[in-house]
């Protein structure tokens, strides 16, 4: 496929994969929004690929789970190096690594975070949870602010945007703790479980619901502290840009807000935002985008340079 053929399919992609997305990069200028949706249409890839969905829906057991990622990896290596893979979305990452010079090690660590998955892994301690949350969500932030014209070499920077998807993780694990559970996975650190003494292997256990609960709130707390951070960060893009990087924030916000004020309810039913919300960070994102917010250091924030597993 060309390149045109390849931003049609992307865009596809992130239609059906995520609505909040796709609104959102409708604020971008154009052809930094076809890179978005570009790289957006890897990231649905190999998450459907390793969780056996499609767009992000209906999970089912994926029958070599290991074989999958190295071939994940395979794909993605050959598409950054300039290969034609016959895959439109490692074919479209490749055009966007070409393009923004992508480091590759960003994608590298992105996969292995569906490596993590694939071997059932589960954070020990709150640090554990910031790393996996990085190799998911933060270092696709730091991909992502690299597309909008960001230096490779501006860390304070990348690590405001690496903030975004770190509280946008965040976010989603707090809402799915039901739907990720009836997986078999859990994303609680066991130092918190076992703070609340809730049982690692029974964590829907009724009896220990409060204790659940205060849990989740303290994810929700966690993802706004980082949000707000990003918030700050996003001050350094231009004005197209920021306006579609506060809007995303303030919807996937949302959810986190949800899901605290919820009462334990976002453990029975999935939280989600509506249209006129999504519309609504639409037109707030605007004015906020006008208005650089007071810098504020990251002191006391989880920092992906300082960590490793």
């Amino acid at each position: 496929m060309n390149r045109s053929h390849l931003v049609l399919q992307a865009k596809i992609s992130i239609d059906r994969g995520s609505k909040s997305f796709a609104l959102a990069s409708k604020l971008f200028r154009k052809h930094i929004r076809e890179r978005v949706w570009m790289l957006y249409a890897w990231c649905r890839q190999c998450d459907d690929l390793a969780d056996g969905q499609d767009h992000g829906h209906g999970m089912s057991a994926v029958q070599d789970p290991k074989r999958t990622i190295a071939a994940m990896r395979m794909l993605t290596t050959r598409a950054i190096g300039g290969e034609k893979t016959g895959k439109p979305a490692f074919d479209a990452l490749g055009i966007v690594a070409q393009e923004c010079q992508l480091p590759k090690y960003l994608a590298s660590d992105v996969i292995d975070g569906f490596a993590l998955d694939a071997d059932e892994w589960q954070p020990d301690s709150e640090e554990d949870l910031f790393q996996y949350c990085y190799h998911v969500a933060g270092a696709v932030g730091c991909m992502m602010a690299i597309i909008m014209g960001i230096p490779t070499g501006d860390d304070e920077t990348l690590d405001r945007a690496c903030d975004l998807g770190l509280a946008f993780q965040l976010s989603n694990i707090a809402r799915d703790i039901t739907e990720d559970a009836e997986a078999g996975r859990c994303y609680i650190p066991r130092q918190w479980l076992a703070e609340m003494r809730i049982d690692p292997d029974n964590i829907m256990d009724a009896a220990r619901r409060p204790a659940l609960i205060e849990l989740v709130d303290r994810l929700c707390t966690l993802s706004e502290s980082y949000e707000a951070s990003a918030r700050i960060g996003a001050a350094r893009l231009p004005f197209r840009s920021r306006w579609a990087v506060l809007a995303a924030a303030g919807i996937y916000g949302d959810i986190a807000r949800m899901v605290k004020t919820s009462a334990g309810q976002s453990l029975e039913k999935r939280v989600v935002t509506s249209k006129s919300s999504k519309i609504h960070w639409v037109t707030k994102g605007f004015g906020q985008a006008i208005f650089k917010p007071r810098h504020k250091e990251r002191t006391g924030l989880w920092s992906r340079t300082r960590h490793q597993i």
